[in-house]
């Protein structure tokens, strides 16, 4: 069965084709800057890249595009649209109302409608996602697996905020969290790389890229995450600010005369590793500028890592111990310092980092001595694989 993985973003789709169950990818691309007349089209199958730069002036035209190149003769992928068997979607935000992917129904899109007030950056790009694919796809079966579903079994203590109660009640104020997608998977691996079974393992994921967040996965299910209501909450991130205290927004509002949309906009894009160095929100560059004796440089890097250890600390106390610390995302993934200064001094948790294997890790990898009672370990992580596992899923029970 041949699935279509697509995550819209407003001005983006990243796309996958693969043939479940056996997990094969048929095909990968990206169409970026959508509604530039100058937009660019990535492709990659059967070891042939493509790279076109073609007018791509809204979603319908990308996805449109997206099947195009997939029935394209000379790359030999699909005779006919009616190989594709299903459609996955990434969607950011389902609220209280999903708590793992569904089909795709006039309700549920409705439904992923009331919830652009929470996530306005995504989930109106997501829902053109959707309605392109279903025009243009109508003989498949159209999925949804959301960033927020992995953290529904949060309990409450750890979802509420200490605010009136009513203002949960009357707009549901609360903690969701995301990259729950991401963080369900690398929770998995982690457990296999670990030789724990995932129903017994405690797991902390760190999910670092230029949005960052982690997450507490206690017996295959997450018990608390960093990022709240919106994705502003938690670790310091590329130009968010992460926690911060209420009093020093209303106090900055106060002083510099400033509206909602300006404090939102100088939190969520001025902030972060931006605001603090002054010139960047890569950590690439803040690494090398730190390097070379950049005082807000250094002083940004110590604080990403200073956060992320702390929440570390936190989240092992509260699932009672942690079995393995999983890093992932882009600087996750492949920053050998910052994983190295994250995880310095943890050896009343148990974990004695391996320097040659931190320096070298690429793929799945254990990062932590033989002799770590917790196992630090990089794994890369695979949201595609998690939509089209479910999709698959989906479609088999709905044709049961």
């Amino acid at each position: 069965m041949k699935i279509l993985v697509l995550n819209s973003g407003s001005s983006s789709i990243k796309f996958q084709l693969l043939v479940m169950p056996q997990e094969t990818v048929m095909a990968v691309g990206l169409i970026d800057r959508i509604g530039s007349p100058k937009s660019v089209l990535k492709f990659e199958s059967n070891g042939k890249k493509i790279t076109r730069e073609i007018e791509i002036l809204d979603h319908d035209t990308g996805v449109s595009i997206i099947v195009e190149t997939l029935k394209n003769p000379e790359l030999n992928i699909i005779q006919s649209v009616d190989e594709i068997s299903g459609v996955g979607h990434r969607v950011v935000h389902g609220g209280e109302w999903f708590n793992s992917s569904v089909v795709l129904s006039d309700d549920v899109v409705q439904k992923l409608s009331q919830c652009c007030e929470l996530a306005p950056l995504h989930n109106p790009a997501n829902i053109k996602g959707i309605m392109s694919a279903q025009n243009l796809l109508p003989h498949t079966t159209q999925c949804a697996a959301f960033d927020t579903a992995f953290h529904q079994t949060m309990p409450s203590k750890a979802f509420m905020y200490a605010i009136p109660y009513a203002y949960y009640e009357n707009f549901k104020i609360r903690k969701y969290g995301f990259h729950g997608i991401s963080h369900q998977y690398v929770s998995q691996e982690a457990a296999k790389l670990a030789n724990i079974p995932y129903s017994e393992a405690k797991i902390i994921v760190c999910h670092l890229g230029n949005g960052a967040s982690i997450s507490a996965v206690k017996h295959g299910k997450s018990i608390d995450t960093t990022m709240g209501l919106t994705p502003l909450e938690g670790l310091m991130m590329g130009t968010r600010s992460g926690d911060l205290d209420v009093g020093a927004a209303c106090y900055i509002m106060r002083k510099e005369n400033l509206s909602v949309d300006q404090i939102d906009t100088l939190f969520n894009k001025k902030s972060g590793l931006s605001g603090v160095s002054g010139f960047s929100s890569d950590m690439r560059d803040i690494q090398n500028a730190a390097a070379d004796g950049n005082e807000r440089a250094q002083l940004a890097l110590d604080m990403f890592a200073y956060r992320v250890k702390k929440y570390i600390g936190s989240y092992a106390a509260a699932m009672g111990g942690v079995d393995a610390i999983a890093f992932t995302g882009g600087i996750g993934e492949n920053s050998k310092i910052l994983r190295a200064k994250i995880l310095q001094d943890f050896d009343f948790l148990g974990i004695s980092l391996h320097e040659t294997a931190n320096n070298t890790a690429h793929g799945d990898t254990i990062i932590s001595t033989d002799s770590s009672r917790v196992k630090a370990m990089v794994i890369e992580t695979n949201e595609e694989i998690i939509i089209a596992r479910d999709t698959y899923n989906l479609i088999q029970k709905n044709t049961v």
